[in-house]
């Protein structure tokens, strides 16, 4: 089962639209995962239009509309794994404690919010994984998100993509 991973769209705030390489990797996904900070509900149609299977949350830049429309959280499982979604879980600094204590049912947890990537492992157990922005890269050198396998039960094979710099 393929997972493409996103966050932190801000459209049309950060960007006019989604770049394409992402849209044209949404349609090989199995499930498209985003983790919040859409800003619009045309992002969350579009990809609910796309996507075979479209998993989300508020963000916290997320008004009345898009919370009305999605959880704070969301689970699910997926090929045996058991997947949570959330924008913000705090501060870096401490956040694989944090993470562990807060989702203890979870073997992986997508977040977003910081715009920065971030793959760690919490409590020999609970995989984080942030895909960062696609749309706004802020201090990192690109803008991104991520792809994964879920096989067997188990999370493999995830890849940050970077996208190209705007012109």
């Amino acid at each position: 089962m393929r997972l493409l991973l996103l966050s932190d769209t801000h459209l049309p705030k950060r960007a006019k639209t989604l770049p394409p390489q992402l849209l044209d990797d949404v349609p090989r996904a199995d499930v498209v995962v985003h983790a919040g900070d859409w800003v619009d509900t045309a992002t969350l149609d579009l990809l609910a239009a796309r996507a075979r299977r479209l998993i989300g949350v508020y963000g916290n830049n997320d008004g009345p509309e898009l919370r009305a429309r999605l959880p704070e959280v969301a689970y699910a499982e997926l090929d045996g794994v058991r997947l949570g979604v959330v924008h913000e879980t705090g501060p870096a600094q401490g956040r694989e404690r944090r993470c562990a204590e807060r989702f203890p049912d979870l073997d992986v947890l997508v977040f977003g919010h910081s715009h920065i990537p971030w793959d760690s492992l919490a409590d020999d157990r609970l995989r984080l994984l942030n895909p960062g922005s696609p749309t706004d890269r802020r201090r990192q050198p690109y803008c991104t998100y991520m792809t994964a396998e879920l096989r067997g039960g188990r999370l493999t094979a995830v890849e940050l993509h970077r996208l190209p710099r705007a012109r």
